[in-house]
């Protein structure tokens, strides 16, 4: 019986492995990648540096073109002079330049403020129960009154309404009220892009949890609501590049920003130059966040086709 066991554990014997890997070498090796991907990587790399070599070609042209069309019309010298003097843009830089800082500094508040609320939001939406269908309810009112309602509605309805009731509420800037606004508008689309995400997580995701004794709230701290956030983190982003943009529109209030600054330039120099330099720096705000949100969804893209190496 021994000797069989000895010729069995003889045929069976595992095959050598090389050095430098296996468990005592920090895990197996990588399994070898067929000719057949190296040629697919080869032409995709191949590919990829002729695009990017047509795409430069045919900007270059383009833009050559669009100049050359711009220039050429009869009245170019005295938009030229209008909305692009030199003059009146190193003029103006200083206090469009300060009044941006302003947009900066409702833009961190606004951009807290909507990611607690809309959170808070998302998560009552996702209770069960008849009992809490007044809340559900509620929810429901607010992200569909605000969604459908022009910002610049809100923006008068809070900045002008709010101080007019007589509530002894002292007297706040323009600026917090215009925050008020972005946070109670913003909220709502943000919560919706959330419960969305929220949805998109398997329901096997819960179950598991709450058959751990989980309870519901930390299922969705814990379990859900990270799941939910990588789903949704490029919508997101986008809803912070707009935001971005409309926080230029509590100059309506009065508060002196970038686009107020620029509109007391304007008026003064009797130019439209100040407009460009404010719409230029709303520009250069945005662009960090444009260029985050394509690396994140380039980023969640190669995770999700992760694997698929032949």
């Amino acid at each position: 019986m021994a000797r069989r066991l000895r010729r069995a554990g003889a045929l069976v014997a595992p095959a050598p492995v090389a050095a430098g890997t296996g468990p005592a070498a920090g895990g197996p090796a990588p399994a070898p990648v067929s000719d057949l991907e190296l040629g697919r990587r080869e032409y995709r790399r191949r590919q990829s540096t002729r695009s990017v070599v047509v795409a430069a070609i045919s900007t270059v042209v383009f833009a050559a073109l669009a100049w050359w069309a711009v220039t050429s019309t009869p009245g170019w010298e005295r938009v030229r002079f209008s909305f692009f003097d030199g003059e009146s843009l190193v003029a103006a830089w200083p206090r469009v330049l300060e009044g941006l800082w302003l947009n900066v500094r409702v833009l961190v508040v606004a951009a807290l403020g909507v990611a607690v609320l809309s959170t808070v939001l998302s998560a009552l939406r996702t209770l069960r129960g008849p009992v809490f269908f007044p809340v559900r309810a509620l929810v429901r009112g607010y992200t569909d009154l605000f969604r459908g309602l022009p910002l610049i509605i809100v923006l008068y309805l809070v900045g002008f309404g709010v101080p007019g009731l007589g509530l002894g509420i002292p007297r706040l800037p323009a600026e917090f009220w215009g925050t008020i606004a972005l946070v109670l508008t913003y909220s709502a689309y943000v919560s919706e892009v959330v419960r969305a995400g929220i949805d998109a997580v398997h329901p096997s995701q819960r179950l598991a949890a709450r058959s751990l004794g989980l309870s519901h709230a930390k299922t969705l701290r814990l379990v859900v609501f990270p799941q939910a956030l990588r789903k949704v983190t490029p919508a997101l982003m986008n809803d912070l590049v707009s935001m971005q943009k409309d926080v230029g529109l509590i100059s309506v209030l009065g508060a002196v920003d970038a686009v107020r600054a620029a509109q007391i330039e304007t008026a003064t120099a009797a130019n439209f130059t100040p407009y460009v330099l404010a719409g230029l720096l709303f520009v250069a705000l945005a662009l960090p966040t444009l260029w985050l949100t394509d690396w994140l969804s380039a980023r969640l893209r190669r995770r999700e086709q992760a694997g698929s190496v032949v």
